[in-house]
């Protein structure tokens, strides 16, 4: 497998990219998991484009910027109840430093939790709290005073069979976890509602709900990175709401612009107090061309029903997979919530990793006119996270270019 697809993008539209000699494209990957409501989504384009001709960069950390304010509001009406006070940024990994330094400055503590295979950005503060060698390699010594707790993985637990179990024996490991690998200094735990680059896990329902309970008796904060799987993405606007859990911060970018540079944590009016004047900036957080396209973006994804799409198209993409799943052993897992999709490949039942044969089945597709995604910790999970504008006959024709590189 190439790192670097050889394919040169010269204009993409909804769920369809066009290289420079004019072949096209399904994007089942959506420039990994970022334009939500299709490319170059023309309502997001005009916001943008009106904005430019009023104001493009105002520092809105230095002066008042209305488009900031206004999408500020609109996280506020959108994001888990309580969570009512957002500091923009630029990217995922920024965000996410911003929500542990607040977490810090709130609690007074120093320390965090992180799961296994959880994977939060590229910047070393960020790699320092992913659970996932492949992507920390040759970047060490990290941060010292994170623990990782295990990750709530069913299906290569113990417990295959019974997620609830698995879920309430992950979440009981995190009392362990703070009695024997930290220094009772923990300001907060860390963790994708949704693994994303680790595979496309989906914790078992009870999981959050029995880890929150722990978090509580110690006055841990609980940080949802939903980076990757916020707005729309898994068929609720945040996937923290498939699991009744109510995060002290929530952190998002990706999906949140629908291709602009954006990013936010969000939290409540409490928490966010501990920034004084001058504790934290970003230069171009907050931008006004990329807040105009949030709001657009966001107003789109509820006027078009974008949950209820990926819902739906979900459920139908994964029965598809399932049905080919029982005539190929190579298929040992379908799993997802609505457009957030893994199909992990193995050998044998021993669940040796297929890794070869997913980068051989990703290559196979892109040749066949298919892009998705390969992840998980042991690279052997193709990801399928397409634009939620996708039609039923584009993942019908998706679908069968998957099959067919399967069966090569």
């Amino acid at each position: 497998m190439k790192s670097v697809a050889p394919v040169v993008i010269e204009r993409a539209k909804g769920a369809v990219i066009t290289d420079v000699d004019g072949r096209d494209y399904i994007d089942c990957f959506s420039g990994i998991s970022v334009v939500n409501a299709g490319h170059c989504n023309p309502e997001v384009i005009e916001a943008a484009k009106a904005q430019m001709d009023k104001l493009i960069h105002g520092s809105s950390y230095l002066f008042h910027v209305q488009p900031t304010a206004d999408l500020a509001e609109k996280m506020a009406r959108i994001t888990p109840e309580g969570l009512t006070k957002s500091f923009f940024g630029n990217s995922g990994a920024e965000a996410i430093e911003g929500a542990l330094k607040l977490a810090r400055l709130h609690t007074g503590r120093h320390e965090f939790i992180a799961l296994q295979a959880g994977f939060h950005g590229r910047s070393w503060g960020t790699l320092s709290i992913s659970g996932y060698q492949g992507r920390k390699k040759g970047g060490g010594p990290y941060a010292s005073g994170i623990a990782f707790a295990p990750v709530p993985y069913p299906y290569r637990s113990q417990w295959p069979d019974d997620p609830d179990e698995c879920g309430r024996r992950c979440a009981a490991a995190i009392e362990e976890l703070i009695h024997y690998a930290t220094s009772n200094d923990v300001a907060a735990f860390i963790a994708e509602p949704v693994l994303g680059e680790g595979g496309i896990i989906v914790p078992p329902f009870n999981y959050f709900r029995e880890a929150k309970k722990v978090l509580d008796r110690h006055g841990i904060l609980f940080i949802a990175d939903e980076v990757q799987s916020g707005f729309a993405r898994t068929g609720k606007m945040f996937a923290i709401e498939h699991y009744g859990v109510v995060p002290d911060i929530l952190v998002t970018a990706k999906g949140i612009a629908d291709g602009f540079p954006l990013s936010a944590f969000t939290t409540r009016k409490d928490i966010a107090a501990a920034f004084k004047v001058g504790d934290h900036l970003s230069t171009f957080g907050g931008n006004p061309v990329s807040c105009a396209a949030a709001l657009a973006n966001i107003d789109f994804i509820e006027k078009e029903g974008l949950c209820e799409n990926a819902r739906n198209l979900g459920e139908f993409a994964r029965s598809c997979l399932r049905e080919i799943q029982q005539t190929h052993e190579l298929i040992g897992d379908v799993r997802g919530l609505g457009l957030m999709i893994g199909i992990e490949l193995i050998k044998d039942d021993r669940l040796t990793p297929a890794s070869a044969e997913a980068a051989a089945i990703k290559d196979r597709c892109l040749e066949s006119g298919l892009i998705v995604g390969l992840g998980g910790t042991l690279g052997n999970v193709i990801r399928f996270q397409p634009p939620l504008v996708i039609t039923r006959e584009q993942i019908d024709r998706a679908i069968d270019i998957f099959s067919k590189a399967l069966e090569a």
